[in-house]
């Protein structure tokens, strides 16, 4: 589902700007060791940054989850993001990565030592050619065993081994169940599925990530007069449906088209999605200015 280039980026540390990959962690920081770590991800392509003030609000409330203290606003994030973006060429494609962690404390982050670095590097948006998909064996964390509702580093080693199970099968990513047993996301993408005309996706309950290229694609379709239903979705529904399509800030709209043993087509209800979306993204301006 693509495949990050890292190298010709940039990153905000300290209050500038600096080529590359800035060394920035010490083996006493306490993200380093203690994983008070949150992160968010935005794109531009096509000279436009769709959502990218949602990402930086995303990226405060991680913090606050974790017992960070934002150093900035969302608003002075996106400011900030903005001027980087004016620092590439207007045809690049682009990953925009907030990041906040906490420099002291034992256990417990110390709010007061929280730092923010702001990453933006090169990362080509991937074509929609599809991709195949197992189940996994692993599940995602209940919200009472983990910070599920932020976006944490802490979360991805569990989506990293979801992914290298899957690839040591064949196949791109996997499904993964939530605690109950039934069906969450992707490793690293929210999931969709089409049956006789509706569109359905796993009700938000705190063990995944309600992703905000997921809240726009279902907004985007209920305006297109497709009904799109959030509920309970069980392993067996995904092998009978129609299609099955993800959604996800790195590659945004992308097809399933093997699912176990299954091959799938692109079907109508994913090129609508990923139709609505691009429509949606593009008219989003930028000013470079």
């Amino acid at each position: 589902m693509g495949k990050v280039v890292t190298g010709n980026g940039i990153s905000f540390v300290d209050g500038d700007w600096h080529e590359g990959n800035p060394m920035i962690l010490g083996p006493r920081t306490h993200a380093m060791w203690m994983a008070s770590v949150v992160f968010d991800g935005a794109r531009y392509f096509d000279g436009v940054a769709p959502d990218l003030d949602r990402h930086m609000a995303r990226c405060v409330r991680s913090a606050e989850l974790l017992g960070l203290k934002p150093t900035l606003a969302a608003d002075e994030m996106e400011h900030l993001a903005r001027a980087g973006i004016a620092r590439f060429p207007a045809d690049a494609q682009l990953y925009i990565n907030p990041i906040y962690y906490a420099d002291d404390g034992f256990v417990m982050p110390d709010p007061d030592t929280t730092r923010f670095v702001l990453s933006i590097f090169e990362a080509p948006l991937p074509a929609p050619d599809g991709f195949s998909a197992c189940k996994s064996s692993f599940r995602r964390p209940a919200r009472d065993m983990a910070p599920t509702e932020a976006k944490a580093s802490c979360l991805y080693p569990n989506v990293g081994r979801v992914a290298k199970e899957a690839g040591d099968k064949g196949f791109t990513t996997a499904v993964v169940m939530d605690p109950s047993g039934n069906v969450a996301e992707f490793a690293y993408t929210n999931l969709f599925m089409a049956k006789d005309g509706q569109v359905h996706t796993p009700a938000i309950n705190g063990t995944f990530l309600n992703g905000i290229t997921r809240q726009r694609v279902i907004a985007l379709l209920r305006d297109a007069g497709v009904d799109v239903v959030e509920r309970a979705i069980a392993f067996d529904d995904l092998m009978d449906a129609d299609e099955v399509f993800a959604t996800g800030n790195f590659a945004k709209v992308q097809p399933c088209t093997r699912l176990e043993h299954r091959d799938l087509q692109e079907g109508p209800m994913y090129r609508r999605a990923r139709e609505l979306y691009m429509d949606f993204a593009r008219d989003c301006a930028l000013d470079r200015g």
